[in-house]
């Protein structure tokens, strides 16, 4: 078989104004306190391929226009709506409060394995730092918690992978857009 790469002109990819009025999956990611601007960008540029609602980022999260974050997004974070909040449960009530089902993405007890996990009409997922995961103020304030089942000898993936795994699932289990 004989692959040849589709031009950038040919993938048919949406104009920056065009998606703005475009229909969005139902989801916020809220970002609790992540360090790397790196992982940050790479989140938006994911967000921004399942055409997500809004970012909050938290904390000591990198906010555009940091140059790392910006390098990372390739314009994502001129696509996707963001907000900042200092403190990740005022984020937290912020989305319940416009009707968003807060979901921790944490290994911890009676979390829902992914497989398992049925997403709400509206989800907001709270993805935690690279080394503490979500916060015990974040843990507070959620209605549920999941993982993602894994099975080498590390306990955790990247959160920018994380995202990447969660954004697809539940593109998967909505079929929206």
């Amino acid at each position: 078989m004989n692959f040849e790469k589709i031009s950038m002109e040919n993938l048919g990819r949406i104009d920056a104004e065009t998606f703005k009025e475009a229909e969005k999956m139902p989801v916020i990611l809220i970002l609790d306190n992540i360090r790397s601007a790196h992982n940050i960008g790479s989140i938006f540029r994911t967000s921004d391929a399942f055409r997500i609602t809004a970012i909050y980022l938290t904390g000591i999260c990198a906010i555009p226009p940091h140059k790392e974050l910006m390098k990372t997004a390739l314009g994502a974070a001129e696509t996707i709506p963001w907000m900042y909040l200092e403190k990740v449960d005022e984020a937290i009530l912020e989305a319940k409060s416009n009707g968003y089902y807060a979901v921790a993405v944490e290994q911890v007890t009676h979390s829902i394995y992914l497989q398992d996990f049925k997403p709400a009409t509206k989800t907001a997922f709270i993805f935690g730092n690279e080394v503490n995961g979500v916060s015990e103020e974040a843990l507070a304030v959620c209605d549920a918690s999941l993982e993602i089942p894994q099975f080498g000898t590390k306990h955790s993936f990247n959160v920018s992978i994380t995202t990447g795994i969660i954004l697809w699932d539940t593109f998967l289990k909505l079929k929206t857009l």
